[in-house]
């Protein structure tokens, strides 16, 4: 398995590579193309981790989890259900989720998992669309909550979600997962407030990915956040906010006011 991380370095040059134990080797070139080693390697005291990806979009499911729609009392949906969310809400691991100006209101985890595409994607077949599967990494959907209904006549998930920070995503790009046995993970504070199967996912990755290739057009870098499961809670300023997928590693931030 591999693991692919974006970095940032003292001197403020960015590059990217591959997580070996404590330290990253060093690639050159197109992550989603062919990638060449520099030869060069860094421990990871020396560097800043990036969200680990830089998406044109990152496209968000609702309704994506067996348990969750039960709790709702919502059926299954035959199509996944989805919004697009701006390139400029993605953070990486060890950033701030900063408040919105203005907003005193809750704001809401969602601890999810992430599939990144890896090649240009459209109409592609369940059976193609794993080809097409960079990797897979964590995510935390943060939302607005009281902004999502502050007009009764529309709700505003696009808005309630985009604001800078919201979208985190990382620690790393990996390469494969046991989507059979893995669970999404999320403490708050140390406590556990989600713990909850991929195994229960109404679509699954490839569903997924084929099934939105139908509707737009998927680009390299792409990030689909894959839905949340029960256990969604909100943050006080300062809390610090944790979603562990096991095979691809921890995501931490942090609620900044």
């Amino acid at each position: 398995m591999t693991h692919w991380i974006r970095f940032a370095l003292a001197d403020g040059s960015e590059g990217f590579g591959t997580l070996e134990g404590e330290r990253i080797a060093e690639y050159h070139g197109d992550m989603f193309g062919t990638p060449q080693a520099s030869g060069r390697t860094y421990a990871l005291a020396e560097l800043r981790l990036l969200s680990p990806c830089s998406p044109s979009k990152v496209i968000a499911l609702w309704n994506n989890y067996h348990q969750l729609a039960a709790r709702l009392e919502k059926a299954p949906p035959a199509h996944p259900l989805f919004m697009i969310l701006p390139s400029t809400s993605v953070t990486g691991t060890g950033e701030a989720i900063r408040r919105p100006p203005g907003y005193a209101g809750k704001i809401v985890f969602e601890g999810e998992l992430g599939v990144v595409i890896g090649r240009t994607c459209r109409n592609v077949s369940e059976l193609e669309a794993g080809a097409y599967i960079f990797g897979y990494t964590c995510i935390n959907d943060v939302t607005a909550i009281e902004i999502l209904t502050e007009d009764p006549n529309f709700p505003q998930w696009g808005r309630s979600k985009s604001f800078d920070t919201f979208t985190c995503v990382g620690p790393a790009i990996a390469s494969q997962i046991d989507l059979a046995t893995a669970s999404v993970l999320t403490t708050l504070d140390g406590v556990e407030r989600q713990n909850y199967p991929l195994s229960d996912m109404i679509f699954t990755p490839a569903q997924i990915v084929s099934r939105l290739s139908a509707d737009l057009t998927l680009c390299p870098g792409d990030v689909i956040a894959c839905g949340t499961s029960v256990g969604v809670g909100s943050m006080k300023n300062g809390a610090r906010i944790s979603i562990a997928i096991s095979g691809i590693g921890e995501l931490t931030n942090h609620l900044q006011a």
